[in-house]
């Protein structure tokens, strides 16, 4: 048995906010929308991973999704162009990663990061 894909489903009242937030801010393409869902996409492809933890790091709280990006400077600044709040300031890890954490229109904990070289 092989798991082919998982996805992360979004319960939100206002779809198209939601589905605007992420195309916007980390360029995601619609592959499927039927209205009441909306699926978006990158070209990207990656393995299957599914973390477990009991705190985020650094103090932080467990995001509800993490998103890795290329360039995590572009996405934070973005971010803040767009206006969203920035729940966990841009910060260098120990553990080898950057990221910052912001919530999107549904509340949920974004974990936005890059491993650094």
């Amino acid at each position: 048995m092989a798991v082919r894909r998982i996805v992360t489903n979004i319960a939100a009242t206002s779809v198209d906010e939601v589905q605007k937030f992420y195309a916007d801010l980390f360029d995601l393409k619609v592959v499927m929308d039927f209205g009441w869902i909306v699926t978006l996409a990158s070209d990207e492809v990656a393995p299957t991973q599914i973390s477990i933890a009991s705190e985020g790091g650094s103090g932080t709280p467990v995001p509800d999704l993490s998103i890795e990006v290329d360039d995590v400077d572009d996405v934070y600044q973005r971010a803040k162009r767009l206006g969203h709040d920035i729940a966990y300031e841009l910060t260098d890890e120990p553990w080898g990663v950057r990221r910052f954490y912001l919530r999107d229109p549904t509340g949920k904990l974004l974990n936005v990061l890059a491993h650094r070289a």
